[in-house]
């Protein structure tokens, strides 16, 4: 069955218990370094930072420097998909920290558009947490897969926006055997 796009009934969400060690794990930069190192080279080799993590926003930032250049003199377009995806899928991955039973994520959908030359310190930052555990609670009740829409924008040192991009990711929970 194909998962559908959660739309939430209500604003009210049930936190993942678990969400608070979730954000001292990652939240310490030595440990989000190793994450991305371990789980996603490309990215540390990046230089992808943590700004912000509460159990509803996630903002990830990345800057401008030789590894990540185009001959264009601004940040690759491949580059700025990285922060942007890291901002939406850590809420995800704080929504399923040790749950029981265990759930999967998966990305199914990406769109995105560039509105200005990326130069300099670029934040990716997703509002969209409460949606997110609000869709992760109802995998976990139904047994069904649900689909959830985050946005992110991206946005430079002068808060103008360089990017905006939307992800679809798909949440299931895991029989138990």
């Amino acid at each position: 069955m194909k998962p559908y796009i959660y739309k939430p009934t209500q604003t009210f969400h049930m936190v993942n218990k678990h969400f608070d060690t979730f954000i001292k794990l990652l939240g310490n930069s030595f440990r989000f370094k190793m994450f991305m190192l371990s789980k996603l080279p490309a990215a540390f080799f990046a230089g992808l930072r943590i700004e912000k993590l509460t159990y509803d926003e996630a903002s990830i930032s990345v800057h401008y420097k030789w590894f990540n250049k185009n001959p264009f003199r601004s940040i690759y377009v491949g580059i700025l998909a990285m922060p942007s995806e890291v901002s939406t899928g850590i809420l995800g991955m704080g929504a399923l920290y040790k749950q029981v039973p265990a759930v999967s994520m998966l990305v199914v959908k990406s769109e995105g558009a560039y509105v200005k030359k990326a130069v300099g310190k670029i934040v990716f930052t997703c509002k969209d947490g409460a949606i997110i555990q609000n869709a992760v609670n109802e995998a976990i009740q139904t047994g069904e897969g649900v689909a959830v829409k985050c946005h992110t924008i991206g946005t430079n040192q002068n808060g103008e926006i360089v990017a905006e991009f939307d992800y679809t990711w798909s949440f299931k929970a895991r029989k138990s055997s």
